[in-house]
């Protein structure tokens, strides 16, 4: 079976041959290019070599094409820091002052020079794998971005008191967050994952995400003209499982948190279960360890089709080592052949 060939079984609750690994490595990358991080994400060629090489080295099942998170804000205008260790991060909120959330717009992504190298590099990877090795696309949802853009607080006080400043921000958000997500659809992406990162019960009331959250998303993933991937990284989300099939999501990431065959059970036939390696303390695991935590889970979640084995919160760090995912992959392609062993 190709890649693709394995995802699309999963999908649809069958067993393809063996368990689809989905080892969602960015910053990885650079090593294998001896270039610094923000040397190698400069440039779409660079993304696309250092994919291609990733993807032999560990015969992984995608092609992961998400840069890193704040790409977004940068492409607005906002600023990064940069590490040598780790992903960028945002430095201030594009607003203090809350008005000023009146001028923000689209951006156009045909123009821009930020979200154009994603696309470029969906456009050439496309042409090297062709329908054998599913791409997989990014976007930060429209209920999350806002983090980004004017910080919590400031937002979470929108979300309450200023509901006019509240749709627009929400309403130029999910314009760009759909455009962008179908423009990488158009340019060879298989799916999308959305980052739903603004999580119920951990950073605001379930009610508020039933509200607006909800809605936004089910609004948006509407619109994206492909499968989607929920991710909530790496937080635990079983109470809205009915709620996240609603949306129109057809996967949904699953944090390390979670007891990984409760919720295989409670998505079974509704929602293919991605997850759920902890990528926090990966760092740790020793080649024995590594192994017997790839070989639980499957055992856990495996049986019947519906799962994608992968990280908890959808970018494997930097420190994680070559020894560990070599190990993580060997292991999916002996104990992951279907029939799964138990014993």
């Amino acid at each position: 079976m190709t890649s693709l060939e394995r995802l699309l079984k999963t999908l649809g609750h069958q067993e393809p041959d063996r368990v689809p690994l989905f080892l969602l490595l960015t910053l990885h990358g650079a090593k294998e290019l001896g270039l610094s991080i923000r040397d190698y994400f400069s440039k779409p060629e660079n993304v696309v070599e250092g994919q291609l090489r990733l993807g032999q080295k560990y015969q992984n099942d995608c092609i992961y094409t998400f840069f890193y998170a704040p790409i977004e804000t940068e492409a607005l205008g906002g600023e990064l820091t940069w590490s040598e260790s780790g992903p960028p991060d945002s430095g201030e909120p594009l607003f203090r002052n809350i008005e000023k959330i009146k001028q923000l717009k689209v951006p156009d992504v045909r123009s821009n020079n930020v979200l154009q190298k994603v696309i470029k590099a969906t456009e050439a990877l496309h042409k090297e794998v062709g329908n054998k090795i599913p791409i997989i696309g990014a976007v930060t949802s429209p209920f999350s971005l806002p983090v980004r853009q004017i910080g919590l607080d400031n937002y979470l006080e929108v979300m309450q008191t200023r509901k006019d400043l509240f749709r627009h921000l929400i309403k130029v958000n999910q314009e760009y967050c759909v455009t962008f997500a179908n423009m990488q659809l158009d340019a060879g992406a298989t799916v999308i994952c959305y980052f739903d990162t603004l999580v119920p019960k951990t950073r605001l009331p379930e009610e508020t995400y039933l509200n607006a959250g909800f809605r936004i998303a089910q609004q948006t993933i509407s619109k994206i003209k492909g499968p989607v991937a929920t991710y909530f990284a790496p937080e635990i989300i079983p109470d809205i499982i009915d709620t996240i099939v609603k949306t129109g999501a057809v996967i949904a990431g699953t944090s390390s948190f979670e007891d990984i065959g409760l919720m295989k059970k409670a998505c079974k036939g509704r929602l293919t279960v991605m997850g759920n390696l902890n990528s926090r303390e990966m760092h740790t695991w020793d080649v024995t360890k590594t192994k017997q935590t790839v070989q639980d889970i499957i055992r856990k979640a495996a049986s019947g089709g519906g799962f994608i084995l992968s990280d908890d919160t959808g970018e494997i760090p930097f420190q994680i080592s070559e020894e560990t995912l070599m190990t993580i992959s060997e292991t999916t392609q002996t104990f992951g052949q279907y029939p799964i062993r138990y014993s």
